[in-house]
């Protein structure tokens, strides 16, 4: 199932070819102070396929803190984050904000929160690896 997303105004967007087997998608509500702030609830799934597109390079920012291991794709134009990608040994992995999304119900997304505070950047990374988008492609 292919599944559309983009910030508010269009500016970034993505095709996610979603490969999770099932109808339900699991989504997880982080605790950061940045997530919270942003209303950022996220989702991957390993297998999937992500192609990220952006109309205008000079309107996004990227945004990391903590750990630095992570980049939120910020439109300075709407103010949205759709994506967050982090690079780990030359590949780039990603999840997605499902409250970008654009063709997917509301009642498919199974919300549970998390938070990773206290965890350390080899664990944090390794996790990525094991969760997160592994095939994933900006233009």
């Amino acid at each position: 199932m292919t599944i559309d997303g983009k910030c508010h105004c269009g500016n970034i967007s993505f095709a996610l070819d979603w490969k999770a087997p099932g109808n339900e998608i699991q989504v997880r509500a982080c605790g950061c102070s940045f997530c919270v702030k942003h209303g950022g609830v996220w989702t991957s799934h390993a297998g999937s396929t992500l192609e990220v597109a952006v109309r205008d390079p000079a309107r996004v920012s990227r945004y990391q803190f903590g750990t630095g291991t992570a980049e939120f794709h910020l439109c300075t134009q709407c103010g949205v984050v759709p994506v967050v990608t982090s690079t780990i040994a030359g590949r780039v992995y990603a999840v997605v904000n499902v409250n970008t999304f654009e063709n997917v119900e509301p009642s498919r997304l199974v919300r549970s929160s998390t938070n990773f505070d206290g965890e350390g950047v080899d664990d944090r990374l390794a996790r990525r690896q094991r969760n997160w988008i592994a095939d994933v492609t900006v233009k």
